[in-house]
């Protein structure tokens, strides 16, 4: 006499059904999930090109500055 039975015998039908079942609930929530991040990185990429892009310009018309003083003073 046995003195516990086993909840699944060794194919584990009904364990691999139930982790099927999981796997198949949690796929389009993670795809959800990972379509916000895209969504937010893109946004913030593009917020940090319209950055860079600025500050490019704002480095170029300093070094006309810096070209500009140092014609005047000839150097």
């Amino acid at each position: 006499m046995q003195l516990w039975m086993p909840f699944d015998r060794y194919p584990f039908i009904l364990l691999n059904l139930i982790l099927s079942t999981l796997a198949a609930l949690q796929a389009p929530i993670i795809m959800m999930s990972q379509r916000r991040m895209e969504a937010r990185d893109r946004a913030r990429a593009m917020e940090d090109l319209r950055v860079d892009k600025r500050a490019e310009k704002e480095l170029k018309e300093l070094a006309e500055k810096v070209e500009q003083i140092c014609k005047k003073l000839k150097i």
